[in-house]
């Protein structure tokens, strides 16, 4: 899983699932931490127009570029569906952050050649 984490990390671009502007919540967090750090990062959340000033998308098909890792800051059954879309549009990273990834989930990954990174935080790496 090292291995996996420093490929991941050396990456450009993430995209946030569950980004939120509630600075209380894992989901902004992570969206700053990254945007800190020089990655590009696209919040994805249907329910808002922006978080800190930059687009929020309502999906990943919605972002106008491929994303090198999706990261994953949602309840399991929301991870879930999502990792559907993010094997039809070639996203083969995958962040789970804690508390997003079920059994489901990593079998999904792993059943559909995506690499996946679980039960660690991308703010860790």
């Amino acid at each position: 899983m090292e291995e996996l984490i420093k490929e991941f990390m050396a990456q450009k671009s993430f995209a946030v699932i569950g980004a939120t502007d509630n600075p209380e919540k894992y989901g902004n967090k992570i969206f700053k931490n990254l945007t800190r750090r020089g990655y590009e990062v696209y919040p994805v959340n249907p329910n808002l127009k922006e978080i800190e000033g930059v687009k929020c998308y309502p999906s990943l098909a919605d972002i106008p570029v491929k994303v090198d890792v999706v990261d994953f800051v949602v309840p399991p059954p929301v991870t879930e569906a999502t990792l559907k879309e993010c094997k039809k549009l070639g996203l083969d990273h995958i962040w789970l952050q804690p508390g997003s990834e079920s059994d489901a989930a990593i079998a999904f990954c792993q059943d559909n050649n995506l690499k996946v990174v679980y039960g660690t935080c991308v703010m860790i790496s």
